[in-house]
């Protein structure tokens, strides 16, 4: 959970709709919309209705998808309290995605050596049921 200043929050009221928020807030908790909904007791349309800023949801619903999706009412009404993190930046993604392909790289070596190794080991195996024969 972060809280940065207006200025460069991604999910101020400045940047962000309530419908951003909660639709940020729902997947942070990995939630599809039917699932909100479900949990909620209100119906697919109405939480794909609040999630496209036609509507908005009353006083209990709104503690409640508070509760389910772990961030204050505050921030889901004007993006300022506790909520989700800010989107990775692209420099973020950049250094994860190197990292990612730094370890590819090194699972290849290891297959290939390991390759290597099963063929060396299949070899002896037919010289020795070859020789047992």
């Amino acid at each position: 959970m972060t809280e940065t200043d207006d200025s460069t929050d991604w999910y101020s009221g400045d940047h962000a709709t309530f419908g951003d928020r909660l639709t940020a807030a729902r997947e942070a908790q990995n939630l599809t919309q039917a699932q909100l909904a479900r949990r909620l007791g209100v119906r697919l349309k109405t939480v794909q209705g609040w999630e496209n800023d036609t509507s908005e949801p009353r006083a209990n619903k709104l503690q409640m998808v508070a509760g389910l999706t772990n961030v204050s009412i505050r921030w889901l009404l004007t993006g300022e309290g506790e909520g989700v993190q800010e989107p990775a930046s692209a420099e973020e993604i950049a250094a994860d995605a190197k990292a990612v392909l730094a370890d590819l790289k090194e699972m290849r070596t290891q297959m290939t050596q390991l390759t290597a190794r099963m063929g060396r080991a299949e070899k002896r195996l037919r010289t020795i049921l070859r020789e047992s024969m």
